[in-house]
């Protein structure tokens, strides 16, 4: 009997090591998967965000973009993921969006698939038009009822600038011909050359671009003017109660361990805490927000349903 119990006590002493052996997280570079192509507004705010994550947990934070169908792409790449704790995801609006936008079941579900981690921050879109064309929003209305046919650009079936800009239709009761690109960088490069009349990308893509002149930014689709472009209206100084806000956050796959998710979501509110940080990266018209991930999923529950009901509204429909 003693012989035995040594023999229990040794195999335990034999296995401590083993156990004390695992790695602790994160013990290799940590990926962030961005559903958008190089330049866009997300990719953008991504790699601002990368870099400070990075910074805290003591490993590279790697940006991977994995761009196309108005993020579908990127968002299955992110769900099929393995839950290890070493990939996360650029969420977007777009998550929900896609969903109720779509005839065609897609092979991810936001909520099935993904858990919140941070909402870092939100970001209206611009209204955009050539350097020499319309003066206002109303001037671009009325031109639009003149001209049905013109063209407005977006970064893709189902991605925020195509509904934008299909909710503005309805709510100025206009007609335009939808001419989808692969991103929001498409969408001023097409503007600003008049290959198209008008279009709606993200605020921070487009503000520089008006500062210079090279574009004209007609009106912001926060229910407030932005304090990066503090001259130019918001829509609903045009059409009343226009309320159209994108937003940028950190996910994770399900089942993703809660501890890799604490140290990030704690990681990305320290960032913005940073007063440096944080005005560095709202000067192009981001909004920091820093909803932790249970405020976050209360969030994105409120968003599915509000989002669900401005496609139906605009009838806007993918396949």
């Amino acid at each position: 009997m003693q012989r035995r119990a040594l023999i229990i006590i040794g195999s335990g002493l034999l296995a401590a090591p083993a156990l004390r052996a695992q790695p602790v997280w994160p013990s290799r570079s940590v990926r962030l998967l961005v559903p958008f192509i190089p330049g866009s507004a997300p990719d953008v705010i991504a790699r601002q965000l990368a870099e400070r994550v990075g910074a805290a947990i003591g490993q590279p934070m790697v940006v991977e973009n994995r761009g196309g169908a108005g993020g579908n792409i990127g968002f299955e790449a992110g769900a099929r993921s393995a839950p290890d704790g070493y990939t996360f995801m650029l969420g977007t609006n777009s998550l929900v969006i896609n969903q109720a936008l779509t005839r065609r079941t897609l092979p991810y579900e936001t909520f099935r698939d993904f858990v919140p981690v941070t909402l870092a921050y939100a970001m209206p879109h611009l209204l955009i038009v050539p350097s020499n064309g319309p003066a206002t929003t109303a001037a671009l209305i009325e031109s639009l009822k003149a001209r049905p046919d013109q063209n407005y650009a977006s970064g893709g079936n189902g991605s925020g600038a195509h509904l934008a800009a299909e909710m503005f239709k309805a709510a100025a009761k206009v007609q335009a011909v939808h001419v989808p690109f692969r991103g929001a960088p498409d969408i001023v490069n097409n503007v600003m050359a008049g290959q198209v009349q008008f279009g709606f990308p993200t605020l921070a893509t487009a503000t520089e671009l008006v500062k210079s002149g090279r574009l004209k930014g007609l009106a912001v689709t926060s229910p407030q003017r932005n304090h990066a472009l503090p001259d130019v209206p918001a829509m609903a100084e045009t059409l009343p109660g226009f309320d159209l806000t994108s937003w940028f956050a950190v996910m994770a796959p399900t089942g993703t361990p809660a501890d890799a998710i604490a140290r990030v979501d704690a990681a990305i509110q320290q960032a913005l805490a940073d007063p440096a940080f944080r005005a560095r990266t709202t000067a192009d018209g981001s909004i920091a927000v820093g909803m932790g991930p249970d405020r976050f999923a209360t969030f994105l529950r409120a968003e599915a349903v509000k989002w669900g009901e401005a496609v139906r509204i605009s009838g806007a429909k993918v396949d």
